[in-house]
Parts: structure tokens; C-alpha cells; sequence
């Protein structure tokens, strides 16, 4: 949801449940190169509150997570959760670019969830649909006018130019798909509170969606099935994993009802995207967040699905030198969507 498109240096901002992520890249296509990053972890009670004094605490994480990261740019492209924003594709008949700018603005209440007049939103031609050549598919993302007002408000409060915004999992796939690939490819997304998913084919997505099981999903179950506390229930997950050979088998047992909902979700959207593009087959499963970093999940989720699966590398297309990749090691696998708002230019 490019609100305004990306000019010059600028650096990508990431606002988490539960951390801060500032990336800056340079160069482009193939050939980026780790600029600047930065990280700050933050308390959940604060990312979910409107309150002053939480935004007030917010803010100084920011700057400290930018402070930390040597930029100096303020110009920013920022991230909105999948939460607060919706996004599809929709088949519009064949026309010129100022003919379905005409059409969209007065069919747009029949694509998004919200009133027109309290929607902000964006588009982007795909090309001839998949599954009707004298049709042409349109990306469409919209969010609440007010909310994207109260966060550019926000954002700019610090000192910082908000150059683009768009929705986290858009960002994502920027950075997490892999070139030339010639199949479909579901991308999993696991956060604290929910998982981002995309299905892609062609290099753009095709389905978006968002399930609303995360990480903290996982803990619940383990800490009343297992008797244990918060604290610990997150080692076992992500110590211990899905193992059937680690504690008796018991952290698996203790998930295994949230887990069959969520690989069930999983099916769900795929079988959902082969009814609409029954030709293009889905042909692998990319992990990330901590879908990537829990021990033994893609092992379960191909069991589960019947396709490939493999943990994504949101760094793939980024050089980041030796000292970094030890400081960031641990947490590598959480900068999907940052690393994409990073990866962004004029042409995207």
C-alpha cells in the first residue's frame, strides 16, 4: 500500500507485539547490501495500548532501535499490520490504467470490508488473470483512513518522514520469496499474536490472509495442558519444538489440537487457491518467523499439508557481513517484513 512512493535513502521501520526493527539497505535488485539495523524488544502491553504514556514509552524504543542502528536518514517506510489492513485480488475486464482507476473508485464497496468514505485505499494491476484471458487481476489493500492517519501522526511525532506505508504481509514476500521460481508458493509467517499467510505465483500474491494463531497460541496451550509458566512454556517451544523424542513427547501432545486448527487453515487456503487457479499447482511451503525457528514445525506442517515445506530466509537476497550475521543470529529469522519495507523502490 504504497501511499507515497519511495524516494532516495530511507530505512524500513517494523513495529512488533513484542520488538522494534530497524533495517537500511543499500544498492537494489540482487545486490543489496546490510546498511544499518537495529532492534529494541518491547513489552506487548505497550504495542497493544493507545494510551499517552504508552506511546510516549513506544516512541522512545524507536529512537532507541534507530539510535542504536547509526541511521541518519528520517525518511521511513513503514509496516501496517495485517490486523488493520485487508488486502485481495480481484478479476476486473481488460481496460487502460485510467479506465480501471474509473472503475475501481466507483466499485470499490464491493471489494473491501469497511465504508469507502473511511477507507484509504491502494491497487496495483497484476496483469491478465490466471484463469480469463480478457480479464485482468488487481491487488487491492485497503485500511481504516483513521487509523492510518493516527499512525502517520505518530511516526512523524518523532521526527521521521513517512515516505510509504503498506501492509506487513505485502512487505514480506518481498523479502522471503525466492527468484525465479516457476510453481506457487504458500508463505507462512508466524508472529507473536497471529500468522501472516501468502500464496504467490509469478513473483506477485495471489491470496493473503491472516490466521489468528501465533506464538502466544502455542504457550497457551502449553502452560494449561502442562501445568508450567509462561516463561517456561516458551523454552519448551522453542528449545524443544515439535520432537516426539524430547520431554516424552509431551510439548507435541499439548499442541496438537492448536496445531491441527492451524495446519487445518493452511489446507483450507490452498484448496481455496486451487479452486480459483486450478492449473497452477502449490508447489512448496515457505516457513518464517517462528514458524522457521520452532524445532521440527515444517517437519509437522508437510505431514499435515502433503507439500514440501522449508524454512525462508528473509536474508537471502541481502550481504550482510560476518560480524552481523553473528549479532543477529538469533533473531534472523524474525525481520521478514522489515527487511522487505527495506527492499522496497520506486518500482514497487
Amino acid at each position: 500500500m504504497a501511499l507515497v512512493k519511495s524516494v532516495g535513502d530511507f530505512f524500513g521501520l517494523d513495529i512488533g507485539t513484542n520488538a522494534v526493527r530497524v533495517v537500511q539497505l543499500s544498492g537494489g535488485g540482487q545486490g543489496w547490501n546490510l546498511s544499518h539495523y537495529g532492534y529494541a524488544p518491547v513489552d506487548a502491553k505497550t504495542t497493544a495500548s493507545d494510551s499517552p504514556e504508552a506511546k510516549r514509552k513506544l516512541g522512545e524504543i524507536i529512537m532507541t532501535a534507530i539510535g542504536q542502528s547509526g541511521i541518519k536518514t528520517r525518511d521511513v517506510a513503514i509496516g501496517l499490520p495485517s490486523q488493520k489492513t485487508f488486502t485481495t485480488v480481484i478479476d476486473v475486464p481488460t481496460m487502460s490504467e485510467a479506465e480501471l482507476r474509473s472503475t475501481i473508485k466507483y466499485q470499490i464497496d464491493q471489494y473491501i470490508p469497511m465504508a469507502v468514505d473511511e477507507a484509504k485505499v491502494d491497487w496495483v494491476p497484476l496483469g491478465q488473470s490466471l484463469h480469463d484471458p480478457k480479464q485482468q487481476e488487481v491487488l487491492l489493500t485497503s485500511t481504516a483512513i483513521s487509523y492510518a492517519e493516527e499512525r502517520l501522526e505518530f511516526i512523524e511525532s518523532l521526527g521521521l518522514n513517512v515516505i510509504a506505508a503498506e501492509p506487513d504481509p505485502i512487505a514480506m514476500i518481498r523479502s522471503l520469496l525466492p527468484s525465479g521460481l516457476t510453481d506457487a508458493r504458500l508463505i507462512v509467517d508466524m508472529g507473536e499474536q497471529s500468522t501472516d499467510i501468502a500464496i504467490t505465483y509469478a513473483d506477485a500474491p495471489r491470496l493473503v490472509r491472516t490466521i489468528p494463531v501465533g506464538l502466544s497460541s502455542l504457550l497457551k496451550a502449553i502452560v494449561t495442558n502442562l501445568n508450567v509458566q509462561e516463561d517456561q512454556a516458551r523454552q519448551f517451544v522453542l528449545k524443544f519444538g515439535l520432537a516426539p523424542d524430547r520431554l516424552d513427547g509431551q510439548v507435541l501432545r499439548a499442541l496438537e489440537s492448536t496445531l491441527d486448527n492451524f495446519t487445518s487453515e493452511l489446507t483450507k487456503s490452498i484448496k481455496f487457491f486451487q479452486t480459483r487457479y486450478p492449473n497452477t499447482p502449490v508447489g512448496g511451503i515457505l516457513l518464517a518467523g517462528y514458524a522457521s525457528s520452532t524445532p521440527r514445525f515444517g517437519e509437522y506442517v508437510a505431514a499435515k499439508t502433503g507439500v514440501k515445506t522449508e524454512a525462508a530466509n528473509p536474508w537471502q537476497k541481502v550481504r550482510v557481513s560476518q560480524n552481523d550475521q553473528q549479532q543477529l543470529l538469533p533473531i534472523m529469522h524474525e525481520f521478514a517484513t522489515v527487511v522487505g519495507l527495506a527492499q522496497r523502490s520506486n518500482r514497487s
